[in-house]
């Protein structure tokens, strides 16, 4: 096993010198890590942090996850450039417990703590809320990136989410956090934590940051609510066709934090190749990882249609015609007049071939195998 280094990929560790101390500490650290539960999947970006993590749970420290199904009804403005919606209870605690239970493929489940902030911040009377927002202002609140341009853009900054700093500042304060990670862009709400921890008489939090991840479009990082994204639930065809489509630019970082670092092919193409082939093996093993290349040499580099398609069903009644928009929107997601588009650019084929319109005959569709862009099939049945 490799040494532990807590400072692998780390971009910042604060206050210098804090995090040799806590590991003087003759006990296992509790190192805390935020969970937003308003989608899910988790993606590989998440899985880097994760990947740190394992290593604090391999040196014998408890990693404590906050799922943030109280704090999600406020919505992180990290990085946003509006509120964030807010999902229903219902529909965040479904996420919270999919998105929790994947990360046990990362984590160990003897080491790992998962609390839900409900549990302490439901509880909160509206006394101890004012108290908790005394020990921040407002002023350094509008330093965050994301608030200062709103505010000087004159875009609306909604109180609750100033709440949401000193919100998960006291996370911190109620597990008793030894050390919180997260990326470059919670800096801010980490740091606040450890204001907030000393101010109710504890040893303030170490912050560790790391960075983020870009996403498949290569320059924002890869985040759920711009889909740029790969999920390590994603099948071994999606994961691999995905990773193919990265830009170059964004090899080396995706090659140093996803697939380990360590030598590269010079060509682009079998650098990319090799990270399909590791990203894929590690979360669906070698033959995953076979028939994700397999179904991307067939579809992409040959143009042929996957080993399987999935099966679609259409209505029609008599002779009218069908429109083919509608299907592919209810099929494959997107709007009807994305899917115009593709038509009229040649992105979208019925049985090798590009279709006459939009609108077409129910015979002409049933029984067709329809692509939809470079890696999306369907085969259509009328029902």
């Amino acid at each position: 096993m490799e040494p532990f280094v807590p400072t692998r990929h780390a971009v910042h560790v604060l206050p210098e010198g804090g995090l040799e101390a806590k590991l003087k500490h003759d006990r296992p650290l509790r190192v805390k890590l935020g969970i937003d539960p308003t989608s899910p999947d988790v993606h590989l970006g998440f899985a880097v942090v994760l990947d740190r993590l394992r290593e604090w749970q391999d040196a014998g420290h408890t990693v404590v996850l906050i799922v943030g199904d109280y704090t999600a009804r406020i919505g992180d403005p990290s990085g946003r450039s509006a509120e964030r919606p807010v999902l229903s209870d219902e529909e965040l605690d479904s996420n919270a417990q999919l998105f929790a239970a994947q990360v046990f493929r990362v984590l160990d489940p003897e080491r790992t703590e998962v609390r839900f902030n409900g549990e302490w911040l439901g509880k909160l009377s509206f006394a101890e809320v004012v108290r908790l927002t005394r020990m921040l202002t407002v002023a350094r609140l509008l330093e965050r990136d994301d608030f200062a341009k709103r505010f000087a853009a004159k875009e609306p900054i909604s109180l609750s989410e100033l709440l949401y700093p000193p919100m998960q500042a006291y996370d911190s304060v109620a597990i008793e956090a030894d050390v919180e990670i997260g990326g470059t862009d919670q800096l801010y709400n980490l740091l606040t934590g450890r204001d907030v921890m000393e101010r109710y008489g504890l040893e303030p939090q170490i912050v560790v940051t790391y960075p983020l991840l870009v996403g498949l479009d290569g320059a924002e990082k890869m985040s759920k609510s711009t889909g740029n994204y790969i999920g390590i639930n994603d099948t071994p065809e999606e994961m691999f066709g995905k990773t193919m489509s990265l830009p170059d630019e964004a090899l080396p970082q995706w090659w140093d934090l996803v697939a380990g670092g360590g030598d590269h092919p010079e060509s682009p193409m079998e650098w990319k190749l090799e990270l399909a082939r590791r990203i894929t093996a590690r979360w669906h093993g070698e033959e995953g990882a076979r028939a994700g290349e397999d179904n991307f040499s067939r579809v992409v580099r040959r143009h042929e249609a996957p080993a399987e398609v999935p099966d679609a069903t259409f209505e029609a009644d008599g002779g009218t015609l069908v429109y083919l928009p509608a299907i592919l929107q209810s099929v494959f997601g997107q709007s009807a007049s994305h899917w115009r588009r593709q038509i009229d650019q040649g992105g979208v084929k019925v049985n090798g071939e590009p279709p006459p319109g939009y609108e077409l005959a129910p015979e002409a569709l049933d029984d067709a195998l329809v692509q939809a862009g470079r890696r999306q099939f369907i085969r259509l049945h009328r029902a």
